[in-house]
């Protein structure tokens, strides 16, 4: 790399801890009130007691991480809920400081996936606002089903 991106990379290093907390902190919150919303069916995020790897998940690691899946109950709800969102961006990139929200199963290779599974990546965004966008989506889906 050259002596600009060798610096930002450093840049972004020396935050990246406090980023991650403040991503892992909000992906717990979000990931409780998910499993908590009427029109979720399940949440898989290891942080949540009721995860079957909570055990496991709470002796090995430090944290629980910034990324958590939801199902709801087909891909076609799964896609509008995407469609519908305004805050969560629609994408497969993971780790950002944007939150970004993908469903699975879409692709070869991933026939076994449940069709309204949805894979969030939490940013930086605060959890207030992310909370409103996807209960908004949520309700408005299943509200007006097609």
């Amino acid at each position: 790399p050259g002596l600009m991106e060798a610096y930002l990379a450093l840049r972004g290093l020396r935050t990246l801890p406090v980023r991650f907390a403040r991503q892992q902190r909000t992906a717990a919150e979000l990931a409780e009130r998910l499993d908590d919303h009427r029109h979720v069916l399940r949440v898989r995020y290891p942080g949540l007691v009721t995860d079957p790897g909570f055990e496991r998940a709470s002796s090995l690691m430090g944290g629980f991480g910034a990324m958590l899946s939801f199902e709801v109950h087909d891909a076609p709800s799964a896609d509008r809920i995407v469609e519908s969102l305004r805050l969560i961006v629609g994408g497969t990139s993971l780790g950002g400081v944007e939150s970004t929200i993908d469903r699975r199963g879409r692709w070869k290779g991933e026939e076994s996936v449940p069709g309204g599974l949805l894979r969030l990546s939490v940013g930086l965004e605060h959890p207030v606002d992310l909370w409103a966008d996807l209960d908004d989506a949520l309700n408005s889906v299943f509200a007006n089903p097609q």
